[in-house]
C-alpha cells in the first residue's frame, strides 16, 4: 500500500484545496485581485463556481483517505483535477488572464497531482 507519510500529505492537500477553494467560492475576488485579473461580475461568478468544485473534490479525495480501503478512482481523479488546474493556470498566464504569480499556485497543483499519482502506483488494485 502507499506510504503513509504520502497518504497524510494527500489528506493536508485535500484540506487545503477545500479551504482555498471555500475562499474562492465565498470572496473570489481576494483570490483574483492578486493575481491581477479581472474582478467583473462574470469572473467573479466563475472562480466562484470553480471554487465550489475544488470543495467537493478535496472533500472528496479527503473522505477517501481516511479510511482504507482507498478508493483509487478518487485518488486519480483527483490528480487529474490537480494537473487539469495546473494547464488552466498556465494557459491563463499565458493569454494574459493572470499575472505570472498564479504559477506558483500552479507548481503547487502540479507537485500534488504527481504525488497522488505517485500515491496510486503503490495502492492494491
Amino acid at each position: 500500500m502507499g506510504s503513509d507519510l504520502e497518504r497524510r500529505a494527500l489528506m493536508g492537500i485535500a484540506t487545503a484545496t477545500i479551504a482555498s477553494g471555500a475562499v474562492q467560492a465565498a470572496a473570489p475576488a481576494l483570490v483574483l485581485a492578486p493575481l491581477h485579473a479581472d474582478t467583473g461580475t462574470t469572473p467573479r461568478h466563475l472562480f466562484g463556481t470553480i471554487g465550489m468544485f475544488m470543495v467537493c473534490v478535496g472533500a472528496t479525495q479527503l473522505a477517501t483517505l481516511k479510511h482504507p480501503p482507498y478508493d483509487r478512482r478518487v485518488v486519480r481523479w483527483s490528480g487529474v483535477q490537480k494537473l487539469g488546474a495546473v494547464a488552466a493556470v498556465a494557459i491563463g498566464v499565458r493569454r494574459g488572464v493572470f499575472a505570472r504569480r498564479a504559477l506558483a499556485v500552479a507548481g503547487f497543483d502540479a507537485l500534488s497531482g504527481v504525488l497522488a499519482f505517485h500515491y496510486l502506483r503503490h495502492l492494491p488494485r
